[in-house]
């Protein structure tokens, strides 16, 4: 096929790659050695590359030759040779882990420099033209979280705005709101991004040593959304997985009996809306969008009825009949909230304040909390993306990959959050990734632009290929076929040409 030509920048993608050192093995899929890849667009033509994150963890494990850096998924052990007194010490200084800095979920602009990230307090600096590892960098030593996510936002000037939680500090666990500013003042050019972190609010955990796990957040013009989901972390079992021979995931507890609840902080005030909103319990890790609409707030979420989705990717569920024997027992549904910020106060008890047209709902009740329930947008799309000059604002279209009842992607999905119309691109024995969008130069609606997605055959022998798709049709303009065992791979940004500081800079 043809590229068009203004596609001139790199797709750079990121994803679990080594599961197997040694003899040793993780446990889970998300464990893996971070593996990095990239594709260059220059003048029509595609360059591949790929290598793996050179992180202390996977200095260590090569090292070592067998897994030394526990991950969520997979605790490790000291080496069995050493004396009573450094294991008892190893004992003792697993209380509050040292986590792994294998940062394989995404990647992070900071300034003109990029990170991969993951739910750790470090990420590492990467060079987006060769993918060498660069410094380590430890969010611990600027603001006072343990973990962080891997889905930050970024403004209209650049900054970066992202979460994380701090654990049990001075007596609280609370969800920080940090900003990283997108250049540093001129007289301190040396000096990093991060040391100008400033923290913006932070909200507490409604319970001291179970915190709510969560993977995004979300954002509109003048508002930051957190869901604390009633998916939790329970402080006391992470910090005793060590001692008991078990991994932090199964510290992950999920209580569907529970609510789920809204938090909205003001941006100007960096205060939190009084009114308390909340909805079900729900499992969900991505958010789409969000905005405003005449004194509501519009967000929309990927979420399930439980957490059976973490527990697929363990990989003894992975085997070769994987499709057939690894089933969903809830699939992924795309839900839109509509909640009224500014409502008539008087309200009466039990009507429905939502004033939009709209099948969600806001039920306000005695006690002066509002119960939101969602409008159903579809179902199947996990990993959405959208045109990000959308992103805070009103937008139509939803990239995202097709997952019916199995977890794995078999096609792209283009889906229409007004008309509902969902538009697909899939081919037999493929597994697309997530899908980029990249707006063309001179975009005038909001799908004007190309999708792309590296797509992976379930045959090892047949090649995978990176695919380029119009976006507003969905046809193929053309793909690039690598003759490499490629991974499946998680999340990825696209960085044109103009965005990346050439060498002697």
């Amino acid at each position: 096929g043809q590229l068009p030509t203004w596609l001139q920048g790199i797709l750079l993608r990121n994803g679990p790659g080594m599961h197997t050192i040694g003899d040793s093995k993780y446990n889970h899929w998300f464990d893996g050695l971070a593996l990095l890849h990239s594709f260059t667009f220059k003048n029509g033509e595609v360059y591949y590359r790929s290598k793996y994150l050179r992180s202390d963890t996977y200095n260590c494990n090569i090292e070592a030759n067998r897994i030394v850096v526990s991950e969520f998924g997979t605790m490790a052990y000291p080496d069995p040779c050493k004396n009573i007194f450094a294991k008892a010490f190893s004992y003792l200084s697993h209380t509050i882990p040292e986590f792994t800095d294998n940062c394989l979920i995404n990647i992070m602009k900071a300034g003109d420099d990029f990170y991969a990230t993951s739910e750790t307090n470090f990420i590492r600096k990467i060079n987006p033209q060769t993918l060498e590892t660069l410094e380590k960098v430890d969010y611990n030593k600027y603001v006072a979280v343990n973990v962080a996510t891997s889905h930050p936002h970024y403004d209209s000037a650049g900054n970066v705005l992202n979460i994380g939680t701090s654990i049990v500090d001075k007596g609280k666990t609370k969800y920080v709101l940090f900003k990283i500013p997108s250049s540093v003042p001129e007289k301190e050019k040396k000096k990093s991004c991060f040391k100008h972190l400033e923290v913006v609010c932070s909200i507490p955990s409604r319970s001291l040593l179970h915190p709510s796990y969560y993977h995004s957040f979300g954002i509109t013009e003048n508002y930051i959304i957190f869901v604390e989901q009633p998916f939790r972390l329970d402080i006391v079992k992470m910090a005793t997985a060590y001692i008991r021979g078990v991994s932090w995931a199964s510290c992950l507890a999920y209580n569907k009996d529970d609510k789920t609840w809204f938090h909205f902080i003001d941006k100007k005030t960096k205060k939190e809306v009084s009114t308390k909103f909340y909805t079900d319990a729900m499992v969900f890790f991505h958010h789409i969008n969000a905005y405003e609409e005449d004194g509501h707030i519009i967000f929309d979420i990927i979420a399930y009825t439980d957490n059976s989705l973490y527990d697929m990717f363990y990989l003894k569920n992975l085997g070769k009949d994987f499709e057939e024997n690894s089933k969903l027992t809830s699939i992924p549904t795309c839900k839109r909230f509509v909640v009224p910020l500014q409502h008539d106060k008087d309200a009466e008890v039990g009507s429905n304040l939502v004033t939009l047209p709209s099948t969600a709902t806001a039920v306000k009740e005695k006690d002066g909390n509002i119960y939101c329930q969602p409008e159903k947008l579809c179902e199947g799309i996990e990993l959405p993306r959208i045109n990000y000059d959308y992103n805070g604002k009103k937008y139509k279209y939803v990239f995202a990959t097709e997952v019916q009842w199995s977890p794995v992607p078999t096609k792209i999905a283009k889906f229409n959050t007004q008309t509902k119309e969902m538009l697909h691109w899939g081919q037999d024995h493929c597994w697309p990734s997530e899908p980029v969008f990249v707006p063309s130069p001179d975009a005038k609606e909001e799908d004007d632009g190309v999708v792309l997605t590296c797509v992976v055959k379930t045959d090892p022998k047949a090649a995978p290929f990176l695919l380029v798709l119009d976006a507003k049709t969905f046809t193929e303009l053309g793909r690039a076929t690598v003759d490499v065992d490629m991974h499946l791979d998680l999340h990825g940004v696209f960085i044109p040409e103009q965005g990346l500081k050439t060498e002697t800079e």
